[in-house]
């Protein structure tokens, strides 16, 4: 009996792990973008030149929210 506990427990809360991945992926990117547009911003106006971005643009998407992905991941 022990056994068939253990399983029907296993069960009901095997759903809860997925859950929490999608969480901690969810918090993983935002920390990403975070620091990609934190990388951004300290470039220098030659750098941001020879990626033809303006310094314009960097501060545009500086501000962003950090939940705010333009590739919805």
């Amino acid at each position: 009996m022990k056994g068939q506990r253990e399983y029907v427990d296993d069960a009901k809360f095997s759903g809860h792990g997925h859950i929490v991945s999608d969480l901690l992926h969810k918090f993983s990117r935002w920390y990403e973008l975070h620091r990609e547009r934190e990388l951004l911003a300290s470039l220098s106006d030659e750098a941001l030149k020879d990626i033809g971005v303006s310094r314009a643009d960097v501060e545009h998407e500086a501000i962003r929210p950090f939940w705010d992905d333009p590739m919805h991941k």
